[in-house]
């Protein structure tokens, strides 16, 4: 018996329109969360991955963040296998040393009568907000035209509590997003129940966002929809958007969330989750918890219910990829068209980056 054949190898070969989705890269002419600020400490330096293209992301001792591409110029080992002196990142091999630039500044070694080869390597704009990371992955003069989604309610002495989630899902971007915005999804989540009878009521593309609208319950999990007033708030109804490349939900002003994924590849996915609340309130009093006390209140939830939460839908994406690869050829099947305008929305914006790139003569991605 012949094999079956192999799913297409690449964006150019993929014929139908989930193929193409399931093999599309994002632009990285967009602010990509790639980090927890909390988790690289100064003095460290750690890998990132941009779409198969490896990053230094190092912190100096003045605690200042940088990225470089991560190779060394001289036998091109990976910096990120290095450590940090200061506010240089140090080659593991020679040793040879880089500044916040990406300048050569210094070989410890004999140079052999040679002087100091003038060298650098490419940087990438870096930023913190929102206890996130940023980076910049594309054309480093759009950096200033392109900006981070502003969360006014993440800023200023009266934010709102939140405590980033991140996680590393085997699965494609776009399955990522389909996850969080297909709200006919709701047996997976029968424990928790964070929606139920989610009724489709808007899906509409504006540019490069697809906005979209259910009359759902939300929030009714026998604990977590103890800490939600539902007779204050409108729960019955949510908005979410696909802010190409990022993700966001609304329920009544008061209840939000973004998604931020950094695209590793075909088939691996980082993702910082961003839950919000304006306020919650003391189970079973009609009082609402101090806004002092939120923060810890984050913390175990999500610990106790917002991760395990998000276990099973990391389990059904990374169930999908799979699927995916062994039956890429099956026909698609898909009843929300809000998937297919995801999907539509994610295999435009790759193809315009790709002819862009071709155009300018960018071979980096």
């Amino acid at each position: 018996m012949s094999p079956a054949p192999s799913a297409p190898s690449g964006f150019e070969e993929a014929g139908s329109l989930r193929q193409q989705a399931s093999a599309a890269g994002m632009d990285p002419d967009y602010w990509y969360a790639v980090e927890e600020a909390r988790r690289v400490k100064p003095g460290t330096v750690v890998e990132i991955i941009f779409w198969k293209r490896s990053i230094a992301l190092f912190r100096g001792m003045d605690g200042e963040f940088h990225a470089v591409e991560n190779r060394c110029a001289h036998r091109q080992l990976k910096l990120s296998l290095g450590e940090v002196q200061g506010c240089r990142l140090v080659c593991a091999y020679h040793g040879w040393r880089y500044d916040e630039n990406g300048r050569l500044a210094e070989i410890p070694h004999d140079r052999f009568g040679r002087g100091l080869p003038k060298l650098s390597l490419r940087t990438y704009p870096v930023t913190v907000r929102y206890g996130l990371i940023w980076l910049f992955p594309g054309k480093p003069d759009l950096a200033q035209l392109r900006q981070i989604p502003d969360i006014p309610e993440l800023e200023g002495p009266a934010r709102w509590a939140c405590v980033p989630l991140s996680f590393t899902w085997a699965a494609h971007h776009s399955m990522v997003i389909d996850n969080v915005s297909d709200f006919s999804h709701a047996h997976l989540h029968r424990r928790y129940r964070p929606f139920e009878g989610a009724t489709l009521t808007r899906c509409e593309t504006v540019g490069d966002n697809v906005h979209l609208a259910y009359d759902t319950r939300v929030g009714r999990g026998r604990i977590s929809g103890l800490f939600v007033d539902h007779n204050r708030l409108d729960t019955n109804h949510i908005e979410l958007c696909f802010q190409y490349p990022y993700q966001w939900s609304n329920t009544d002003d008061e209840i939000k969330h973004w998604l931020f994924v950094l695209p590793i590849d075909e088939r691996t996915t980082r993702t910082f989750f961003l839950f919000y609340f304006k306020s919650l309130k003391i189970p079973l009093l009609p009082v609402r918890i101090p806004r002092f006390a939120m923060t810890t209140v984050l913390k175990i939830a999500n610990r106790l219910l917002i991760g395990p939460l998000l276990a099973q839908d990391r389990f059904a994406v990374e169930a999908e990829q799979q699927g995916y690869e062994r039956h890429w050829d099956a026909p698609p099947i898909e009843l929300n068209p809000v998937v297919r305008a995801f999907q539509k929305v994610t295999v435009r914006k790759w193809r315009e980056y790709l002819a862009h790139g071709t155009e300018s003569g960018d071979a980096s991605v």
